[in-house]
């Protein structure tokens, strides 16, 4: 045994784990099954915090799991293994005149990963969550089950692994259905807002005009609570024409100081402001601009430093929506540290596809900081008491040190999703939220 140091994308620690690839699909069940305990799968490796890490353990590598078994360019339907990206699922599907009906912001995700975390994207009021375009998976037990499980057969195993942190087996296959469209171009607007009741009403209005919204907001050292930003709303563009090639840029080393400091938050928070003030009116986008803006800077989370970043993202009801998204302002305000990365968003009312999804009707506010030690998880603390006294919750795929009591005060089926886990399977983040 060769124990490897992995770390998530949020770069906090770099820990010894037992890395186990999985190459043959056929041979899966066997290796879950004989496997040393505890065991947790892994992806791609792009949830933030340790929801993917199992110091110590066993981490089953299902990337080489990345084979098309069955894809239909009539009506859209794939089969594939759970290593498969996003962003090949893209390459295969787009030039047949489809795409996924939800995506985050990076395509370089697993459908394993985007399963276990039911991730969201700018189209929730519409399209819901990932995990509702799931028809069916195989799930592989550490006692040698194998179980087939999708909406319609052994629901409550399906609702379970969807969102289920990985912890319910390991996802071997996914069925699922992806959507029509024209080509690969987005028709955008980008609406500057001044208030939170002018992102809101922006908010209502385009969810019946727009498939895609989200907001950009000025989250700097100076912002204060009122939220001023950008609201961008975009659709699937008629256009056939070919996009151009993408550049990629690198951030080639890691600084040995985070870049992300209050200066520079303040300057860039500026400049993008300025850079997207005229653009109100419609432009048409490449796909990869608008939905993974992230992903045209290879290793951006590097810029953070040795000492990595933190990503706190909650949900707030929306009965208390305004109130309680201005609260959260404020105390980042108050603490002089600032976000550049700061997105606000709007949830619909769609009934959750898992266990343990994180939207609700309501505000989700997603904020990127530098690991601080101590000043960041004092931030933290108040922050999670704004949440909690809103009735919110925080997203475990972003997560490194959410407080149990919290998670189970947000997640009232954690209780019910336990009869569902693989007793031989854990994580570090299943030791801090569970107990084991």
């Amino acid at each position: 045994m060769v124990m490897q140091p992995v770390s998530s994308w949020g770069r906090l620690t770099r820990a010894p784990h037992d890395v186990v690839a999985l190459t043959d699909r056929l041979r899966a069940a066997a290796v879950v099954a004989a496997s040393r305990q505890p065991a947790l799968p892994f992806g791609n490796g792009r949830s933030y915090g340790d929801v993917c890490l199992n110091e110590s353990g066993v981490l089953w590598s299902t990337r080489d799991l990345d084979r098309f078994i069955a894809f239909d360019p009539s009506t859209g339907r794939l089969e594939c293994e759970a290593g498969v990206t996003l962003d090949e699922i893209i390459a295969i599907a787009l030039p047949q005149g489809w795409f996924p009906p939800v995506t985050p912001g990076t395509r370089y995700i697993t459908l394993g990963g985007a399963i276990a975390n039911d991730v969201h994207g700018k189209n929730h009021h519409g399209a819901g969550t990932f995990g509702e375009h799931v028809e069916s998976l195989t799930l592989l037990r550490t006692d040698g089950r194998t179980i087939t499980c999708g909406p319609e057969h052994e629901a409550e195993w399906f609702r379970a692994t969807v969102s289920g942190l990985g912890l319910t087996g390991l996802i071997a296959t996914v069925t699922m259905r992806l959507r029509p469209v024209d080509g690969a171009w987005i028709d955008a607007t980008a609406t500057p807002f001044d208030s939170l009741a002018e992102f809101l009403a922006l908010s209502s209005a385009a969810s019946t005009t727009h498939e895609y919204t989200v907001s950009w907001i000025d989250c700097g050292p100076a912002s204060g609570a009122e939220a001023r930003g950008l609201f961008f709303a975009g659709r699937h563009s008629g256009s056939t024409e070919p996009t151009p090639l993408e550049r990629v840029r690198k951030v080639p080393v890691t600084p040995p100081l985070s870049l992300v400091t209050p200066l520079s938050v303040r300057a860039l928070n500026r400049l993008y402001r300025r850079a997207h003030r005229n653009a109100e009116l419609p432009a048409r986008q490449d796909y990869r601009r608008f939905f993974y803006p992230l992903d045209g800077v290879r290793d951006w989370n590097r810029i953070y430093g040795p000492r990595g970043f933190y990503q706190y993202q909650c949900v707030v009801p929306a009965a208390v929506q305004e109130d309680a998204t201005r609260e959260l302002l404020a105390i980042v305000a108050g603490a002089g540290t600032g976000s550049f990365l700061a997105v606000l968003k709007t949830f619909g009312e769609r009934a959750p596809a898992g266990m343990l999804s994180f939207p609700m009707a309501g505000t989700t506010l997603a904020l990127d900081f530098p690991n601080r030690g101590a000043e960041t998880l004092a931030l933290f603390e108040r922050l999670d008491a704004a949440v909690d006294a809103a009735g919110g919750r925080l997203y475990a795929a972003k997560d490194a040190r959410m407080p149990a009591a919290l998670f189970k005060r947000g997640y009232p089926q954690w209780q019910a999703f336990e009869a569902y886990r693989d007793p031989g399977i854990s994580s570090q983040m299943a030791r801090r939220l569970f107990g084991h």
